[in-house]
């Protein structure tokens, strides 16, 4: 559980972190229909290093995935191997699921993040049909060995890999065996009562409980939008606010008042931010924030800009007076001057 109020130095920390800011560059990124790669150690090219591969979607790159990652990296430097993380764009569950899941972290933010975790490289493979229809023993075989030799598999003990799902680390490992490679099956990370997943924490984050997804997440969750024109209403009574759109891809939290702060390039403001369209104007909207930028001066129109939940302050609700409006929206802007802060901090860009 946070704990507050927030330094400033601890806030802009946590920021950076939230947003996955700072992170190593790539020394070389190689593109083609298949896949890209993005190469953080020399050793690459070196003749007769081999790989230990560690696939998943990473979505949220959330503590199960640190943890899976971080080990993973450990086998592989103690077996003289190089740490390559494999995921997917699209994300798999654009051709798999009926519906195409809300996402926790775009891929760029997704490489960003193992990188930060240590691999020595990343690995996008293109998500096609094609690729989903490709068994698990072609998959290892052939697509894998693209990028080097395969030492090692490392993946959840949940997954399950190729055309079907049929490649379950059971059969990974049998086929490993066969082929001179070891598969290691990861345990889930248990926390707050249950497995920590990427679908666990989206359905926390809907319900609002932001506490309990930002302790899976193991940083503040963000979002990605377009400051907008909006209504007005709000500097009509002293309290202007961003207006942010998104598309619909990001999984946003529930409908509410929350604690933010708000990036635009190399600073982030304090921030009050209300998930959806005010009841007292307007119906719900979706993939809606309004955002009151505490210390801001200056003009967002047209710029993209991250937003980071800390804490969730209130539901929404339908006010009888704007009086009473008035009145609770200065409380959430002072609770977060007290909590947060109240002037913009420098963050890497």
């Amino acid at each position: 559980m946070q704990a507050y109020p927030l330094d400033a130095a601890t806030c802009t920390q946590l920021t950076q972190h939230a947003l996955i800011l700072g992170g190593p560059a790539p020394l070389s990124v190689t593109t083609s229909e298949q896949a890209q790669v993005y190469v953080y150690t020399n050793a690459w090219d070196t003749p007769g290093i081999s790989r230990s591969y560690i696939i998943g979607a990473f979505d949220g790159m959330h503590v199960g995935h640190q943890a899976l990652v971080h080990d993973a990296c450990s086998y592989a430097h103690a077996h003289n191997t190089l740490a390559v993380a494999v995921t997917f764009d699209p994300d798999p569950s654009a051709l798999v699921d009926a519906a195409q899941q809300t996402m926790l972290l775009a891929v760029p933010d997704r490489i960003r993040a193992l990188a930060a975790a240590g691999v020595d490289a990343v690995v996008v493979l293109t998500f096609t049909p094609k690729l989903m229809q490709t068994s698990y023993q072609t998959f290892c075989l052939t697509v894998l060995e693209r990028f080097g030799h395969m030492a090692s598999l490392h993946v959840g003990v949940d997954f399950a890999l190729g055309s079907q799902a049929q490649g379950t680390v059971e059969l990974l490992g049998q086929l490993g065996k066969e082929n001179g490679f070891t598969v290691i099956g990861h345990p889930l990370v248990e926390a707050q009562a249950g497995a920590v997943t990427a679908t666990r924490i989206r359905g926390l984050l809907k319900q609002t409980h932001l506490a309990v997804a930002n302790e899976l997440l193991g940083r503040w969750h963000f979002v990605r939008g377009t400051v907008e024109h909006g209504r007005g209403e709000g500097a009509s009574f002293g309290f202007p606010t961003a207006n942010i759109r998104s598309d619909g891809s990001w999984c946003f939290p529930g409908q509410g008042v929350y604690a933010c702060v708000v990036r635009y390039k190399n600073h982030a403001w304090p921030a009050a931010v209300n998930v959806g369209a005010p009841p007292t104007f307007l119906a719900k909207q979706q993939n809606f924030l309004e955002a009151h930028l505490l210390g801001f001066e200056g003009d967002l129109y047209g710029k993209e800009v991250e937003v980071a939940f800390i804490a969730f302050l209130r539901p929404s609700r339908k006010f009888s007076s704007l009086e009473e409006l008035e009145k609770t929206v200065v409380g959430n802007i002072q609770w977060v001057a007290a909590n947060i802060g109240s002037v913009p901090m420098e963050v890497s860009s």
